[in-house]
């Protein structure tokens, strides 16, 4: 309680400095719908997921490593690649603190406050956990907000609206505007050909996080990865048989729809897994280990006797789209597998290529998708 004490009139000292030497703030609505008055520009973001550097990064390509003063370790250990490329760039990467959880648990208060922040950025699946500590009331006395953003539980509809926040916040409207505009593009291209040509859906069955749980079989209801396979022109079966975005069916209903395609969301937990049947999709993968460890699939017994075994319809795409402002790769490289002639001229690796040479400052390596089928 004294630490705690001593944290808060250290705190509310700096907060008044800051706020007369930095008047402006900003209102803003998150996707929580809570209104927030935020000092602006932030320059001391908390970020309660690391992969919310995917945006950070976006918005600050000159370095988006000095407004992070601490985050979550879940780049680190579940995109390593990602997180090596960018520590590489920017080595300072490798000095902000980090604090370990999941998606839907609590920020380490004392250690955030001890960095202060100018706004804490958490998951909207944190909400709960968070009401329940108190936690906003506690930060808000310290004149600290925390603002909500929503990749994961509902992309398509909140996406755009937690990339404005970004900008906002960051007084990178212009930027965050220009992504806004190329994520749109590159979804109409997709669902206007859907729309115009009306193809007949193939039924798809993902297999979420495969190798991260060994079982099987954890997938997707209507949002997410579910909605991503609708939008390029797939049938998710599991929409049906599932009220919610995350879920798991038996190995039985699988067998009954019969997919015609199963979709491996997967990469490199090797943190989380050690030698574990995951897929190490992501940038920079070896694309023969990719389909060595892929082959392992089409032997689980759900799959046994489907419509995907006969044409070695199993593909692996990397599991960090479902976390993004980047679903529209995803989409475009499933509606490549789901409609091969339709898309023919379609190019996810030109559109993910194109993203990293107007909005981020790393290059871009092949490595997030495999298939069984020769391609």
């Amino acid at each position: 309680m004294r630490i705690w004490r001593l944290l808060q009139a250290a705190l509310l000292a700096w907060a008044a400095l800051t706020v007369a030497a930095r008047a402006e703030t900003a209102t803003v609505t998150d996707v929580a719908g809570r209104e927030i008055q935020v000092n602006v520009p932030v320059e001391r973001a908390i970020l309660g997921e690391g992969r919310q550097l995917y945006i950070v990064a976006a918005l600050d390509r000159e370095d988006p490593a000095r407004r992070i003063v601490g985050w979550r370790n879940d780049l680190i250990e579940a995109d390593p690649e990602t997180y090596r490329a960018y520590r590489a760039k920017f080595p300072h990467f490798a000095d902000i603190p980090a604090f370990s959880g999941y998606e839907e648990s609590l920020i380490d208060i004392e250690a955030a406050i001890a960095q202060k922040p100018d706004v804490v950025f958490l998951n909207l699946e944190a909400k709960q956990a968070t009401d329940e500590a108190s936690y906003v009331e506690k930060l808000g006395a310290l004149g600290i907000p925390v603002v909500y953003v929503d990749f994961r539980h509902k992309p398509m509809e909140n996406t755009e609206p937690t990339i404005r926040l970004f900008g906002t916040l960051f007084q990178q409207q212009e930027r965050a505007e220009a992504l806004i505009a190329f994520r749109r593009e590159q979804i109409s291209r997709v669902t206007d050909m859907i729309a115009a040509r009306k193809p007949v859906r193939p039924n798809v069955f993902i297999d979420r996080a495969a190798g991260y749980y060994e079982d099987c079989c954890h997938t997707f209801g209507g949002e997410n990865f579910g909605l991503f396979v609708d939008l390029a022109g797939g049938n998710n079966f599991a929409t049906a048989l599932l009220p919610g975005t995350f879920g798991q069916l038996n190995p039985e209903q699988v067998v009954a729809a019969d997919p015609e395609h199963i979709l491996v969301t997967s990469a490199d937990w090797e943190a989380y897994v050690y030698d574990g049947k995951w897929v190490p999709v992501g940038p920079g993968a070896d694309p023969a280990e990719v389909k060595r460890k892929l082959a392992f699939y089409p032997s689980r017994p759900a799959y046994m006797g489907a419509k995907a075994q006969e044409t070695k319809a199993f593909h692996a795409i990397w599991h960090q789209f479902y976390n993004s402002p980047y679903q529209f790769v995803a989409i475009q490289r499933l509606a490549k597998w789901f409609h091969p002639e339709l898309f023919a001229g379609l190019d996810p690796h030109d559109t993910f290529r194109t993203l990293h040479e107007r909005f981020l400052p790393i290059d871009y390596q092949r490595g997030y998708w495999g298939s069984l089928q020769d391609e």
